[in-house]
């Protein structure tokens, strides 16, 4: 049923998600929420030269595309091309925060018929936000995974060009923690990542983009299960997010 738990908090909290600029967060992205980015030019990995050193690094690949200059100005730039969606799921949020609002001050005035108007409202309204909050996140991340794959490629000849130089017979990459990625732990020292910034900014002369006030960290994007309201409504303690 629909809880009495302001589904303004999940509203704005499902938003933020869409749409929140953390590149930390980026970096452990799940691949199923689409940032396949490392994984989809194999053209790049089946040009790579043989590795002939000795030395063991490690790189976090999403980290080095989206880090990067280039990386930050085209991601920023489609989080601007997103804000009009933003703006339309913050009204919708909005909307479903008034009628909670109602609901709750009025439960105990109206009659069943009032009342199962309005919560039957609120159910539909509720549906119409998560299903264009989904489709946002599924565009929104399917052309972020486009962004990573185009920089992917101009950023792998610098990667192994590094490693070649460097003496390097292997390198790992980060970007997906374990037991998710292949390394369970490893030292700073081992990581190149600031290094292929560096190297690719360097190569690529995109200055670096003004600060985004925008930026946060995202949480995972979790929809709380809902069921058809009850004629009665429950009580009107938040749960825990």
């Amino acid at each position: 049923m629909i809880g009495m738990s302001t589904i303004s908090k999940f509203a704005r909290a499902t938003v933020a998600v869409v749409f929140s600029l953390s590149l930390v967060a980026l970096a452990q992205a799940d691949p199923a929420a689409g940032a396949a980015a490392p994984n989809a030019p194999s053209a790049a990995a089946a040009a790579a030269p043989k590795a002939t050193g000795t030395k063991i690094g490690t790189i976090n690949i999403e980290q080095a595309i989206f880090a990067s200059n280039e990386g930050r100005r085209d991601f920023e730039a489609l989080a601007k091309k997103f804000e009009p969606k933003q703006n339309e799921l913050k009204s919708l949020a909005d909307e479903l925060d008034s009628l909670q609002k109602q609901l709750s001050a009025q439960q105990d005035k109206l009659n069943e018929e009032s009342r199962d108007k309005l919560v039957k409202q609120i159910e539909s309204k509720k549906k119409i936000f998560d299903r264009s909050t989904q489709d946002a996140q599924e565009e929104f991340n399917g052309q972020r995974s486009e962004i990573g794959s185009k920089l992917l490629t101009k950023i792998a000849p610098v990667i192994q060009k590094y490693v070649t130089d460097n003496g390097y017979g292997l390198l790992l990459d980060t970007s997906q923690p374990w037991p998710q990625g292949p390394v369970i732990v490893s030292g700073p020292s081992m990581d190149i990542t600031q290094a292929i910034v560096d190297l690719y900014n360097t190569q690529s002369g995109v200055p670096a983009p003004a600060a985004s006030s925008t930026a946060a960290k995202p949480k995972p994007a979790t929809s709380p299960a809902t069921k058809p309201a009850a004629t009665k409504p429950p009580a009107t303690t938040p749960p825990k997010q």
